[in-house]
């Protein structure tokens, strides 16, 4: 047999090749934009996120700050008269408290005139760390609280840019009271004093943050196009303790939040969390959900067909090599009968047969190859109709066991050359609807198939019968059977078994292939089983017919079974 064409590695074979290496770098190409996509995605989402949270720093910043010019507009300006100035010497001497009855006298008064009536002012000298009081007169503990906070505080805290600072939970009275003072500064920066007064805790209270959100933007016009503090923040503001001071309305869950501190008003701590509402708005646009599903699955499926493409290719591939073994086979079994038609008839034209008894077999050689000419050719024409689904049958009532055995008849020519013996097993009565034409191909491509891989001087088994509304017909041959894993294979085209793929055994593939075509076309099917004797049983069956008046019972369809199972000696 000659070397396929796809088999000696021939340029289509390079071509699939390089188509399948251009699917996988596209692949590769495709994974890798997937990558650079989602990797975008997530660094436009973590820079989204980032920007969400330093607005709610910012808004957290810009409330602190209007808290602090609301009280540097108050509360700095009256203790600014004692501190301003900085002392020209550590020794100089110092105003008394008493000048700020005149400047504070109506900065951070208490709610309750009750509450205010314990207020004094006072002046801390950390030089000597002398107390000086004016007003209601502050208890021994007040008193000792007072130096050591302040002195502490004002030392260590306090900053020298500061123009006031507000101490929380000063004792002293039945509420808590607070601390509001400044420190005086001389040269260098060196604290020398503290002037202040005692108010009550809540001077800070949710007022003068409402004020603040309702007067300052706390975030920048050009990002929130100029939409209302409260629908863009939360606002929600503790004092050390963790005691809530302040809470804007509706405060939600937000992953987006910051906090500052008032360290100047009580060390209180401001959270600004960005409304669940406001996060499209101030992210210009809604944040970018997670791609990676969506990415997965396009990769999935780009995957998928890639190896639905590579999987197509190969088979493309094994189908080109059958073809092509195919296309060797039929023409080693045309070149046979061909070969031995022309040297017989060559054999006649010259004259060269000595008695009419060597004319007589001369012709019959020729006439045998013919029909073997005749039937591969009308396989090759049934597989491609079949092929390309133009099969027209024209199905009619017909003697099953007639026609099978007239057509028994015409093939033991080509028995007689293999040497074996034919055994036929008619049922009675055995009517079916078949295109005679069809039906006469697919008995001889059993029965060839039979003679082609059963042994030498086998006796091949053909037999009828009826099941229910169906006419079954059966071959029988005595070689080594069908593999259970491939007998759904054989029915396939061009497929051989391996066994036969590189013998000696001429075969074109498509025999069986045809067989089953036919038999679908008529409505019915044709499979593998064992046979009783061993060796290969191919069924075949197709509708059968109620028997018609254009039938007659000289046929063995009629006789008995043991009449119909007779021995057709090959060449009898």
């Amino acid at each position: 047999m000659a070397p396929s064409y796809f088999r000696s590695g021939g340029r289509p074979r390079s071509h699939a090749m390089l188509l399948a290496m251009l699917l996988v770098c596209t692949l590769a190409l495709a994974t890798m934009l997937a990558y650079v996509a989602h990797d975008a995605a997530r660094s436009h989402r973590a820079t989204a996120e980032r920007a969400l949270h330093d607005y709610a720093a910012v808004a957290a910043w810009e409330l602190v700050a209007g808290v602090n010019d609301r009280l540097q507009s108050t509360l700095g300006a009256a203790l600014a008269p004692t501190t301003r100035v900085r002392a020209t010497t550590p020794y100089e001497l110092l105003p008394a408290p008493s000048a700020l009855a005149t400047t504070a006298d109506n900065v951070l008064r208490c709610a309750s005139p009750a509450a205010d009536s314990s207020r004094f002012y006072f002046r801390i000298d950390f030089r000597d760390g002398s107390l000086a009081t004016f007003g209601a007169q502050p208890t021994p503990a007040v008193r000792q609280w007072l130096v050591d906070t302040i002195a502490s505080h004002g030392r260590g805290t306090y900053q020298p840019d500061w123009s006031y600072a507000i101490l929380l939970g000063a004792p002293g009275s039945a509420t808590a009271g607070a601390i509001a003072y400044a420190v005086k500064y001389a040269e260098h920066r060196a604290p020398i004093a503290a002037y202040g007064f005692r108010t009550c805790a809540d001077v800070i209270d949710a007022a003068t943050f409402r004020d603040v959100l309702a007067h300052r933007a706390l975030i920048p016009a050009a990002v929130s196009s100029g939409a209302a503090n409260d629908s863009i923040v939360a606002i929600a503001v503790r004092d050390a303790s963790g005691r809530p001071v302040f809470q804007s309305g509706g405060v939600q869950a937000s992953p987006y939040s910051a906090e500052a501190r008032l360290d100047q008003a009580g060390s209180l701590i401001v959270r600004a969390t960005i409304r669940p509402r406001a996060v499209e708005l101030l992210a210009l646009g809604a944040l970018p959900e997670s791609r990676v599903p969506i990415l997965v699955g396009l990769l999935t499926l780009t995957a998928a067909m890639v190896v639905i493409t590579i999987m197509q290719l190969r088979r493309e591939h094994e189908l080109s090599r059958l073809r092509s073994d195919f296309i060797s086979s039929v023409s080693h079994e045309l070149r046979t009968p061909l070969s031995q038609i022309l040297l017989f008839a060559e054999t006649l034209n010259l004259g060269r047969v000595r008695t009419e008894e060597e004319r007589h077999s001369a012709t019959d050689v020729i006439v045998q190859e013919g029909r073997r000419l005749m039937h591969l050719v009308e396989n090759i024409l049934h597989f491609s109709r079949a092929e390309r689904q133009m099969t027209r049958l024209g199905p009619e009532p017909l003697d099953l066991n007639q026609a099978v055995q007239t057509i028994i008849d015409d093939w033991l020519p080509l028995a007689t050359a293999a040497d074996a013996q034919v055994r036929t097993q008619f049922g009675p009565d055995v009517h079916a609807v078949a295109d005679p034409s069809a039906l006469r191909q697919m008995v001889l491509n059993l029965l060839d198939n039979a003679v082609k891989y059963g042994p030498p001087s086998q006796t091949i088994t053909i037999g009828t019968c009826m099941t229910g509304d169906r006419a079954r017909l059966w071959v029988d041959d005595q070689g080594e059977g069908i593999p259970a894993r491939e007998r759904e294979r054989v029915w396939s085209s061009f497929y051989r078994l391996d066994r036969h793929a590189n013998s000696s055994v001429a075969g074109s593939g498509i025999g069986l292939f045809v067989v089953r075509e036919l038999a679908r076309l008529h409505g019915g099917d044709a499979w593998v089983e064992d046979a009783p004797g061993g060796g290969a049983r191919i069924m075949l069956e197709i509708p059968g017919a109620a028997r018609a008046s254009g039938f007659t019972d000289e046929h063995p369809s009629a006789t008995s079974v043991a009449v119909a199972e007779k021995t057709l000696e090959s060449g009898v």
